[in-house]
C-alpha cells in the first residue's frame, strides 16, 4: 500500500518517457508523485542530469522513493557519488528498472558521457528489476550493478527494455516491486527505531 507521507522521484532515461509509458502512468496513480524533468531528453548532459535530480531532491519537504528507468538509473549512482548527506537522507530508497549499460561496446553515442558507471553502494535500499532480454543491458551486467550497488536483483524474462516498445505500458507487475521496496524500507526503518 502506497505512503501518502512518501513522495516518488520518476526518472526518465534516454528521450523521457511518453506519455503511455508506465511511468507516466504510475505518475498519474501514484498519490504524491512527480516527474524529473531534464532540458534536453535527446542529447543528455551527465552534469546537467544530475544537477537536476539534486535540485528536485534538496527542495522535496517529504521523504523520497526515487523511480527510475534506464538512463535515470545512471544518473541515480552518479548523483549518489556526490551527493551530500543531506540530500541523500531525503531518499528512502530507489526503484532502479531496466538499467542502461552505458559501458556497452554498442552503446548510442549520446549515452556514453555517462561512463563510467559508479560502482559504489546506494546508501538507501534499492530494488533493480532487469530483463534477460534487454538491449540496454544484459542480465548479467543488471546483476553485477544490482550487487555493486547493494541493490536486490529481479530478472524478468522476455520483458525487453521495459518500456513501450516491449509492451509496458501500464506495467501493473511493477507496483510489486514498488510495493516490495517499501516494505523493506519500513521494516529496516523499524529496526533502526
Amino acid at each position: 500500500m502506497a505512503s501518502t507521507s512518501t513522495h516518488y522521484l520518476i526518472l526518465p532515461g534516454w528521450q523521457g518517457s511518453p506519455d503511455e509509458h508506465w511511468q507516466s502512468h504510475w505518475q498519474r496513480c501514484l498519490p504524491n508523485a512527480r516527474r524529473v524533468e531534464q532540458a534536453d531528453w535527446v542529447n543528455p548532459d551527465l552534469q546537467q542530469w544530475v544537477e537536476t535530480l539534486e535540485r528536485h531532491v534538496s527542495a522535496s519537504r517529504s521523504p523520497l522513493i526515487l523511480v527510475a528507468h534506464s538512463l535515470g538509473c545512471i544518473t541515480v549512482a552518479h548523483w549518489a557519488a556526490q551527493a551530500s548527506w543531506a540530500s541523500l537522507n531525503k531518499v528512502r530508497g530507489a526503484l532502479l528498472v531496466a538499467p542502461a549499460d552505458v559501458e556497452r561496446p554498442n552503446c548510442p553515442a549520446p549515452l556514453q558521457g555517462f561512463a563510467p558507471i559508479p560502482r559504489d553502494a546506494l546508501p538507501f535500499p534499492s530494488q533493480l528489476v532487469g530483463s534477460d532480454s534487454d538491449p540496454a543491458a544484459s542480465a548479467a551486467r543488471a546483476i553485477e550493478l544490482a550487487a555493486d550497488w547493494g541493490a536486490q536483483a529481479a530478472i524478468l524474462p522476455g520483458a525487453g527494455h521495459i518500456n513501450v516498445k516491449s509492451g509496458h505500458q501500464q506495467w501493473e507487475q511493477g507496483f510489486a516491486f514498488l510495493y516490495r521496496l517499501q516494505r523493506r524500507i519500513e521494516q529496516d526503518e523499524r529496526k533502526r527505531a
